[in-house]
C-alpha cells in the first residue's frame, strides 16, 4: 500500500509538518491594535455596513423614508415646544429650518452612537467564533447610517426654498463637517461596544446618556443664549461643533465657528483615542465574555 501524497508529491504526513500555520494571538501594545487591518479587511467592512442597512429597512413598510420621518416629526415638535411656546431666538432663520439643520446631525450621531454601541452584542456568533478586526463592527454600525445622514440633509435642502433660502457655497463643506458627528459616534461608540461586552446594563445607559446630551447640545436652542463663559467652552462637546457647523454650512448664519470647530475637533480626537486604548486593552477577552 502507497502513501498517500499531498498536493506537492509529498507524502501526506510530510505535507501536513510543511503547510503554514496561522496563529491568531491577543495583541499587545499600542502598535499591535493593528489599525492597518482596517484596510485589509476593508471589503468585510462595506459588507458589515450594508447588511446593517438592508437588516434595518428589512420588511418595513415606509423603508428608508424612516431616515426623512425622524428628523420631521423632532423637528415639528421642537418648532412647537420651542418655537412657538418659548419663543426662543433662531439667528433671523425660520426656527423650523433651524431645528432641522441641527436635527440632521443629531439624528445621526444618535444612531450611530447606539448602533456602535450594540454591535459587538448583536454580533456574537461572529465574535466569538472567526477571527477579523472587531472594530469593523462599531465602525460598520455606525457606518451604515451615513446613508440616513445623506437623506437627511437632501431633505433640508429641499426644504430650504420653500422658507426663502437657497443653498450656498458653504454647502460644499458638508461633507468635511459631517465628518465630526460621524467621529464622536464612533468615539463614544467604540468605548461602550467595548464596555457592553462585560457590562450588559450599558443598553440602558447609552439611551439615557443620548437624552441628556441632546440638552446639553446647542440643538433646540442657539449657543449665544449661553453665558459668555459658556460660549468659549461650549466646543469641549463635540457635538457642538458638528451642529454650530451644519447650521452655517447650510442657513450661513453668522460667521464661522472657528473656535467651536477647534474645540469640538479636539475633544472628539482625544475621545477617540481613549475608546482605541480600552478597545484594544479588552479585545483578547471578548470571545470569552460575550
Amino acid at each position: 500500500m502507497q502513501a498517500r501524497t499531498g498536493t506537492v508529491g509529498l507524502p501526506a504526513a510530510e505535507h501536513e509538518r510543511h503547510r503554514p500555520v496561522t496563529v491568531v494571538q491577543p495583541s499587545r501594545g499600542w502598535i499591535a491594535l493593528r489599525l492597518g487591518d482596517l484596510w485589509a479587511y476593508r471589503e468585510l467592512g462595506y459588507l458589515l455596513a450594508w447588511r446593517d442597512v438592508k437588516v434595518r429597512y428589512a420588511q418595513t413598510l415606509l423603508g428608508a423614508l424612516w431616515a426623512v420621518i425622524q428628523p420631521l416629526t423632532m423637528m415639528v415638535i421642537f418648532a412647537l415646544v420651542f418655537g412657538r411656546f418659548a419663543k426662543l431666538p433662531s439667528e433671523g432663520v425660520p426656527y423650523t429650518l433651524f431645528a432641522l439643520a441641527a436635527l440632521v446631525p443629531w439624528t445621526f450621531f444618535a444612531s450611530g452612537l447606539s448602533g456602535a454601541a450594540q454591535s459587538l452584542v448583536r454580533n456574537e456568533q461572529l465574535v466569538s467564533k472567526i477571527y477579523f478586526p472587531r472594530l469593523l463592527l462599531p465602525i460598520g454600525a455606525a457606518g451604515s447610517f451615513l446613508l440616513d445622514l445623506a437623506i437627511g440633509t437632501v431633505l433640508l435642502l429641499v426644504l430650504m426654498p420653500f422658507y426663502g433660502f437657497y443653498p450656498g457655497i458653504r454647502t460644499l463643506t458638508l461633507p468635511a463637517i459631517a465628518l465630526l458627528p460621524l467621529a464622536c459616534a464612533l468615539a463614544v461608540g467604540i468605548l461602550f461596544a467595548a464596555l457592553s461586552v462585560r457590562y450588559r446594563d450599558v443598553a440602558y445607559v447609552v439611551p439615557f446618556l443620548i437624552q441628556i446630551w441632546l440638552f446639553a447640545t446647542p440643538v433646540a436652542y442657539s449657543a449665544t443664549l449661553l453665558p459668555d463663559e459658556l460660549q468659549s467652552v461650549i466646543g469641549l462637546n463635540p457635538m457642538a461643533g458638528a451642529v454650530e457647523g451644519f447650521r452655517w454650512a447650510v442657513l450661513e448664519t453668522g460667521s464661522f465657528p472657528s473656535n467651536t470647530l477647534l474645540l469640538s475637533g479636539a475633544s472628539c480626537v482625544v475621545l477617540l483615542l481613549v475608546a482605541l486604548i480600552y478597545f484594544r486593552r479588552t479585545e483578547r477577552h471578548f470571545a470569552d465574555l460575550i
